[in-house]
Order: structure tokens, then sequence, then C-alpha cells
């Protein structure tokens, strides 16, 4: 590993792209300190929410620093969820501008970036009302003026963001938008210790036989969890190709035997960002009107606390629908049919055409499910377990399961940059 990681800084393009990525994520953790003008950050508890501790758990901590990256990358996940749904001939020009290519993928590119400001502000304007009810004092000099300019501020900080992750797609490694997510659940691992420790140990000395028996069983669920990750996302169905000789002029071509690699989880962890993203809008748009009945009893369904009964079913659902969703943008059976009916073509013991699609279809089908349950259950299982052992704290399954996701994505990466250079890489 030590002389891989030499490797990666004798290239001089790759040795730039880790350092830009590096310096771009260090300017994020920077920016989660810098507070919102007008705004007495210390009075703020987001650990007391269940909704807003999610938030600050994506943020890196800068929600409870009420700082510019108080909202995180948020609004510009919901923007992508809302523009890839639009694309599913919901709205026509939208559909084809996703078949148009990398031409039509900066189109909806573009939509994303203005859908995200415009949610971004709504976003802001709901946070700075309600956070002033839900904490008196929070907002100092309240007034137009200043409620406007903490909107604009925060609103400009998701901007930031948003244009710091997609620097880093183009000029760093890996994905920025994820690799930001990544960060911010890494800075908040000593805050989890903590509270482990204060939970189980400072706050109840005598139960230090059980608190030790949780503890072992967080360990090894963490274990199982990194290994479970690695083991699905590196998961392939490969379906067997053979293609037919043919004369095309005086060659020939084909005769060879290949394979189709079908990922069980081709999704990665988009859907548990997205079904999280999409869970956490209710209670965020249900608390600018607490305190109310309706929006108290919104707060405390939809977010992971001990009544979560209907937030962990929704989340499994939504992890379920999204994975699938993902897979069928990611893969078209339609198409691979077709250009292995063009190529002469064919899977053995299944006619070409569209016997061949329907064969294909049912193949993902059936990983897709298993790749989806193994989400669900990651994302659900540590919160039973927190609720259990009265742990009151947000990194929990979906934070272990981007941090491994993302960095086996990132290792992929180095990996294929490595190997183009003829050096060995991280994976055996």
């Amino acid at each position: 590993m030590f002389s891989t990681l030499k490797n990666i800084f004798k290239v001089s393009d790759l040795r730039r792209r880790v350092l830009f990525t590096l310096a771009m994520l260090a300017v994020f953790r920077i920016g989660s300190y810098i507070p919102v003008p007008n705004v007495n950050a210390k009075l703020f508890d987001p650990s007391q929410n269940a909704f807003l501790g999610i938030l600050n758990t994506f943020s890196g901590g800068a929600l409870q620093n009420f700082s510019i990256f108080a909202m995180s990358i948020t609004p510009y996940i919901t923007a992508s969820i809302i523009v890839q749904l639009l694309t599913m001939d919901v709205i026509p020009k939208f559909a084809e501008w996703a078949k148009e290519g990398e031409h039509g993928r900066k189109k909806l590119a573009q939509i994303t970036r203005y859908l995200t400001v415009v949610l971004g502000l709504i976003q802001a304007v709901g946070f700075s009302l309600s956070f002033d009810r839900m904490v008196p004092g929070l907002i100092i000099d309240k007034g137009f003026a200043t409620f406007a300019l903490i909107a604009i501020t925060l609103t400009a900080g998701t901007a930031f963001l948003m244009w710091l992750g997609e620097q880093i797609t183009e000029k760093g490694i890996g994905n920025g938008i994820s690799l930001i997510i990544f960060a911010g659940i890494i800075a908040q691992v000593p805050r989890g210790i903590n509270t482990i420790y204060t939970t189980w140990f400072y706050t109840n000395p005598d139960r230090l036989f059980l608190n030790l028996v949780y503890v072992a069983l967080l360990l090894i669920a963490i274990v199982l969890v990194i290994v479970g990750v690695i083991y699905v996302q590196q998961g392939v169905r490969r379906i067997p190709v053979q293609y037919a000789k043919r004369m095309v002029g005086r060659n020939l071509y084909g005769g060879q035997t290949t394979h189709i690699p079908l990922k069980v989880n081709a999704a990665g962890v988009i859907p548990v960002i997205f079904a999280t993203s999409l869970l956490i809008f209710p209670s965020t748009v249900a608390s600018w009107f607490q305190p109310n009945a309706v929006a108290n009893w919104i707060v405390a369904h939809f977010s992971p606390g001990p009544t979560a009964w209907l937030y962990i079913t929704l989340e499994v659902l939504l992890i379920i629908g999204f994975t699938y969703f993902y897979t069928a943008i990611q893969i078209n059976p339609e198409q691979l049919a077709d250009q292995m009916r063009k190529n002469a073509g064919y899977i053995p013991g299944v006619r070409p055409g569209k016997p061949t699609e329907m064969f294909i279809v049912r193949v993902m089908n059936r990983i897709t499910l298993a790749g989806a349950l193994f989400l669900a259950a990651v994302s659900v299982l540590p919160i039973l377990f927190m609720n259990v052992a009265a742990l009151n704290m947000y990194f929990g399954g979906t934070s272990l399961l981007i941090i491994v996701s993302v960095a086996l994505e990132t290792m992929k990466q180095l990996e294929s940059q490595l190997l183009q250079r003829h050096y060995k890489g991280f994976i055996r």
C-alpha cells in the first residue's frame, strides 16, 4: 500500500489531481467554521433534533456552527433527484436532452444548478425563520435585512459547495459531491466517539459490562458493514455472449466469447443519499411551522428516533425504488440487445432481439433486488441498534455506507490512473 501511495506522487498529473482534491476539501472544512452574520451560533444545538442531527452529520458540523456551509450540498441533491425524475418522459425536452450524450448532459447540469439556487434560497429562508422560533436569541438584530442577509449567505454557501464539487470532479480525483459528503461525515467521527464515551461510560459507569458488550457489538457491526459493502460493490453477474464468425470484405471477424458485467449494485451509494435527502425534506418544512400539532407529528415520525417506524419503512421503500430507478438510468437492456444483434452476438440459449432484452431485464431485476435490500439493511439496522442502546448519535449505517462506497470508488479511479502508467494499484 505504501509503495502504491509513493507511486501516486511520482506521476505529476496524478499528484496534481490528488493535491487539488485535498486543497478543495480543506477549503470546505475551513468554510464549515466561518459563521453566518448576525447569528449567535453558541446557542444552537442540532443534536436535540433527529433530522437536524442528520443534516449536521452530512455538513461536517457546519450546521452546528451555523456556518456559511450550514445547508451543505442537500439542495443540490434534491435538485438532481427532481431533474432526473423529469427526464423519465415527464418533460419531453428533458428526456430528449438525456439522450443527446454530453451536450444534453451539460444542459441538464445547467438546469440542476439553477434549481439548486432556487431550492437553496427557499430552504435558507425556512431555516432562518424556523431556527429563530426554535432558539430564542439565535439571530441578532432581527429585521428583514438581517433575515435576507442570512438567507443569501446560506444560499451562496451551497452554490459555492456545488461549484467546489464540480471542480473536484473535473480537475481532481473522484466524484466531487460525494467526496464533500464523505469529508463532512469523516469530520464527525471524533464527535461520534465522544458521544459513545459520554453516553455509555461517563453517564452510566455502573453499566460497564453492558456498555463493553455494546462497544464489541458496534465494532463487529462496523467490520461486517465494511466487508459487506466491499463484497456487494465488487459483486458482478457475468452474462456470457458469443459472437458468430462473419466476413467483412476479405477479413474474418467474430468467433470470440465475452461477457456483459452486470453489477449487483450498479447504483452505488446514490439511492441512500437520495432517500435520506428526500426524507429530510418533510421534517425541514414542518419545522418551519412548529409549535403546531401536525408539524410536531411530522418532525417526530419523519426522523430516525424511538418512534421511527414510519421513517424506517419509507427509507426502505425509497432506497429500493431509487436503486431500481438509478440502475435503469445506468444500464439500458434494449440498447445492449440491439448492439449485440447488430454485431452478430447472442447469449447462449437465448434468441437475439426482444428475448435477449427480456433476459437481461430479468437478471437485472434479480441482482438489483439483492443490492437494494443490502443497502436498506445497512441503513436501517444501525437506527434500531441505537434506539435499543439509547445512543443519541447520527453517525450510523448510512454514514458508514457512504464512507466505504466513496472511498472504494475513489480508489478505483486511482487504480485506473496508475494502471495507465504501468504501476501496480491498490486492488489485487
